[in-house]
């Protein structure tokens, strides 16, 4: 990882829990903006510490955004749509040149947007969608969730199964993820008599809350074959309450589990059976958004290309190539 200078910066919110930016300042010269300038950015994500993608994320985001690059970052990290706006006001009144935000929910972010536009800072969104007007950013790469939902149920229809008895995981209500991943089986099961939810709660993308949600249900006598976690970690979580209750799980075997983010541990409880499916989401958007900033955005909407794995065709070779 290139070397950046760190430093955080902490504000109050009003009935929120304090906020911290981390920017990275320098100075000299860089080729950044065509006068030697150095960019400046202000990059709004999810915390990197919410899973393994997100980690990946932010890593990827950090190692691109450098002074080497010509860049002068700030970072801020929530997994709250208020706090996240905050700091997008925060950016726009310290004159950023680019806003780039993750937004941890779809909706009331186009008053900050407008302000940024009046102001001439330049929106790009990464890795979740919004719900705003087009012309108030600049460009979005993104992953398509409900393109990765579809394609996760889609595999789950595939195995043919006399009924299917899910327990359904959700990621933090309101994000696109949880939308996307969550829309799919919602429309399936609602349409099929032989799909049913047994419990549908958000574990928030945590295992710790994933397993409590799973041991409740055993713990009440529930009866499933299906565990559709909207991450690895709750999937992980849930087949940790699976194992302390001696139930098997993976191909051939009582619960099916799916997770999504293709980290490389997950992908290779796919290789050894434990887990039956696991979606792509792809993490590595930095260098498409450096393009842009650099060469300008040649269309609005970027899609990640993402592609999902099954424990009986999933190689070494994918765990290696695709495993983050």
């Amino acid at each position: 990882m290139k070397k950046f200078v760190t430093k955080l910066v902490s504000f109050a919110l009003v009935g929120a829990m304090s906020f911290a930016l981390a920017g990275c300042k320098s100075g000299g010269t860089s080729e950044g903006g065509g006068d030697g300038k150095l960019i400046k950015v202000g990059i709004i994500n999810n915390d990197p510490n919410e899973s393994g993608y997100r980690t990946a994320n932010d890593k990827d985001m950090k190692n691109t955004f450098t002074k080497e690059n010509g860049y002068d970052a700030q970072f801020a990290y929530s997994l709250k749509n208020e706090e996240q706006i905050a700091a997008a006001q925060k950016y726009v009144q310290d004159g950023v040149d680019y806003l780039l935000i993750s937004a941890a929910g779809t909706s009331g972010w186009d008053s900050v947007l407008q302000d940024a536009k009046n102001a001439g800072i330049k929106v790009i969104l990464f890795d979740r969608t919004i719900d705003a007007d087009e012309s108030l950013y600049e460009a979005s790469i993104v992953s398509d969730m409900a393109k990765e939902g579809q394609t996760a149920v889609d595999w789950l229809a595939s195995q043919n199964l006399p009924e299917y008895n899910i327990i359904h995981i959700q990621g933090v209500m309101g994000s696109s993820a949880q939308i996307g991943r969550s829309g799919a089986l919602d429309t399936k099961v609602g349409a099929e008599a032989t799909w049913n939810i047994i419990t549908q709660q958000t574990g928030n993308w945590s295992a710790e809350e994933a397993q409590q949600i799973v041991q409740a249900q055993i713990d009440a006598g529930k009866k499933f074959n299906v565990i559709y976690a909207e991450n690895d970690d709750m999937a992980k979580g849930a087949v940790q309450a699976l194992d302390k209750a001696g139930i098997s799980h993976g191909v051939g075997k009582d619960v099916i589990i799916i997770g999504f983010d293709c980290n490389k541990w997950a992908l290779q409880e796919l290789l050894a059976g434990n887990w039956n499916y696991d979606g792509q989401c792809n993490p590595f958007q930095a260098s498409y958004i450096n393009d842009i900033i650099k060469n300008g955005a040649k269309q609005k909407t970027v899609i990640m290309e993402e592609k999902g794995f099954d424990a009986s065709t999933i190689t070494q070779a994918d765990v290696d190539q695709y495993g983050i």
